[in-house]
């Protein structure tokens, strides 16, 4: 008997991993991130560092593209209050082992901020690691690849 889907919307925090390959053709992953995002019901969530470092590997063409999707709402961007250094802080010594860099950390810290579990990540290894604000690993949504 064939299962059934049910879709519903979901939110989740999206990496920088899939936003990469998203915005640039080049990128092995990119037809499989295409789909992906056209399949995608829900709300994504990211940060300001997620986004630095998005544009950090994108030409400025795609940045603008990047920027665009952004702007139409492709995923709410959060600010980090100054108040939220001390976590941030508290996360990259936690994971220093991995180690974790500061747009990882600012998706944890948004996680348990608006208590979310589910992420939109290609890298598998650490977030299978990092731990959401109820102590369980974070559900990842993107196929493993």
């Amino acid at each position: 008997m064939p299962s059934m889907a049910v879709k519903f919307p979901v939110i989740a925090l999206v990496d920088a991993g899939p936003l990469i390959a998203l915005f640039d053709p080049a990128d092995k992953l990119h037809a499989t991130v295409e789909d992906f995002f056209r399949g995608f019901v829900g709300r994504l969530h990211t940060t300001w560092p997620v986004v630095t470092e998005v544009c950090h590997f994108l030409s400025v063409p795609q940045q603008r593209a990047c920027i665009a999707w952004l702007r139409r709402g492709g995923a709410q961007l959060a600010d980090i209050e100054a108040a939220a250094l001390d976590t941030l802080d508290t996360l990259i010594g936690k994971y220093a082992d991995r180690p974790m860099d500061l747009a990882d950390a600012s998706l944890v810290w948004l996680g348990a901020k608006l208590k979310i579990s589910d992420i939109v990540t290609i890298d598998r290894d650490d977030f299978s690691v990092y731990r959401a604000a109820n102590g369980k690993p974070f559900r990842n949504l993107f196929p493993p690849v």
